[in-house]
Parts: structure tokens; C-alpha cells; sequence
């Protein structure tokens, strides 16, 4: 028999994982009030023994939920300011370190986003992510512009989609709460119906380390809306990760002892 080449040995490896039940999902979620909800639901443990590198804030959480390894991590709070760790470079670490510790079947990006009403988005609506790009990072130069850009598709879970009757929409990520009009200009290009401070970044590494990731933003403002965004974001911050918890428990029952290709 000829000898495999590398291309086809890594076939081999996603035919055989596509073939097994998802045994270890891992859930990033950018900021403590979105994440505690979700580890309440599941029971989770916080690590007292951390398999993070000593010194860096990160937090997980785990446990077992019917037939599922669950780890869920946060970039927790800035060791200065003693605020949620958010935006594109904390999610890119703690994503980062966390494939390499844990080595997850699937990671669930999951937190709260603003919505567009001009595409059809409300406050609380839930949305199953279909594609993922970064909306500042702008390189008018050939082909870097496509760099900045970053656009990904998550991983296509049809099945999940249909069962679950989630709303469909597209990511755009950036690093600041508010919107510039060259921001704005950008996610009108990416054809975004949510924006979020993660997303993008967390699929980056997870494309990076050829792991599956979906992604489930759950809207606490609107961004062409008439309130200002950050007032908006606080006053809905609660109600929406409550609204959050759910749609990630009812995609973790629907994973449960299902394989990839079944998604």
C-alpha cells in the first residue's frame, strides 16, 4: 500500500473525529455576567488547580453535563483596572491557551452583542452566527484589506439551525463599544446583523488550530436604534444573559451525543 500523504492523513483524522459522538466542548464567553448564568445552569467548577500559565487573571470552569466534558473559560478581569477583560486580544489569548490545554471538539463562542434593526435584529433576539469579520481593521492595501477584513464562516450546523428555530445572522467584531462611521461603513460591507468585541477573534484561533467553533450572540442593544448604546447595554445586560443561558443550554442538550456531521 503507498504511504499516506500528510494532506490525507488529516482527512483521515476529521473523517474519524466526524464519526465519534462530541465528548468536550468549550465555551468562551468574554465577560463574567454573561458567563455565570451558563455556569449555574451546568453546575460548573471553578479550577482551583489552574491549567492556565501562573500570573494571567483567565478563569475556567468545569463539569459534566450528561454525556458532555464542559469547560468554559473567561479572560477575567483586568489585573489594573479590575474590569471584564473584553475585546479581541484577551479572546484571542484565552482562546489560544485554552485549545492547547483542554484540546476541545467543539468551542461555542457565546455573549451578548448589538443588534441592527434595519436587519431585523430586537433586544434579546438570539442569534446562531453564520459568518464572522472584523469591521477596524483597515488596510487599503491589496489583498492586506482582505487580511483586516478576516472573514470566516463558522462551522455549519444546519441541523441545530432548524431544530432550535434560531435567527440566522452575520458577526462583525471590533474593539470599541461604539461605532464610528468608518466602522459603520465597514460592518454595512460584512452585511452584519450583530456586532460584538469577540467574535471574529475567537474564530481566527479556532480556524488557526483547525477547531470547530459556533457562535451564539444574543442582542442588548440596538446599534441604529434611538438610545445610546452603552446606557442601552446596561439596562438590557440581565435580562439578555438570562435569554443567553437558555440558548446555550437548549445547543449543549441538542450537541449531546451527536458527531460533528450532525450538527
Amino acid at each position: 500500500m503507498a504511504p499516506h500523504s500528510e494532506g490525507s492523513e488529516e482527512a483521515m483524522v476529521v473523517q474519524d473525529e466526524n464519526r465519534k459522538p462530541i465528548s468536550s466542548i468549550l465555551i468562551v464567553i468574554a465577560m463574567q455576567t454573561e458567563a455565570m448564568p451558563v455556569v449555574n445552569k451546568f453546575q460548573l467548577k471553578e479550577d482551583l488547580d489552574p491549567v492556565f500559565p501562573k500570573g494571567v487573571p483567565w478563569v475556567r470552569y468545569h463539569g459534566i453535563y450528561k454525556d458532555l466534558h464542559i469547560n468554559l473559560v473567561w479572560p477575567g478581569k483586568d489585573l489594573t483596572l479590575g474590569v471584564d477583560s473584553v475585546g479581541t486580544i484577551s479572546a484571542s489569548l484565552v482562546t489560544y491557551a485554552a485549545i492547547q490545554a483542554l484540546q476541545p471538539d467543539l468551542i461555542i463562542n457565546a455573549g451578548t452583542a448589538g443588534g441592527f434593526k434595519v436587519k431585523g435584529a430586537c433586544i434579546s433576539d438570539v442569534f446562531l452566527v453564520s459568518d464572522v469579520a472584523f469591521h477596524d481593521r483597515r488596510i487599503p492595501i491589496p489583498v492586506f484589506d482582505l487580511y483586516g477584513v478576516g472573514s470566516r464562516q463558522s462551522f455549519s450546523t444546519p441541523n441545530l439551525l432548524k431544530e432550535l428555530n434560531l435567527k440566522a445572522g452575520k458577526l462583525s467584531t471590533g474593539d470599541s463599544l461604539d461605532m464610528s462611521p468608518q466602522d459603520e461603513a465597514s460592518i454595512v460591507a460584512n452585511e452584519a446583523t450583530v456586532k460584538d468585541m469577540e467574535g471574529a477573534a475567537v474564530a481566527y484561533v479556532a480556524d488557526l488550530l483547525k477547531v470547530p467553533a459556533i457562535f451564539i450572540k444574543a442582542v442588548t442593544d440596538i446599534v441604529d436604534g434611538e438610545k445610546p448604546t452603552a446606557e442601552e447595554f446596561l439596562q438590557n445586560l440581565a435580562a439578555v444573559t438570562a435569554a443567553l443561558e437558555q440558548a446555550v443550554t437548549q445547543v449543549v442538550d441538542f450537541i449531546s451525543g451527536k458527531r460533528l456531521s450532525e450538527l
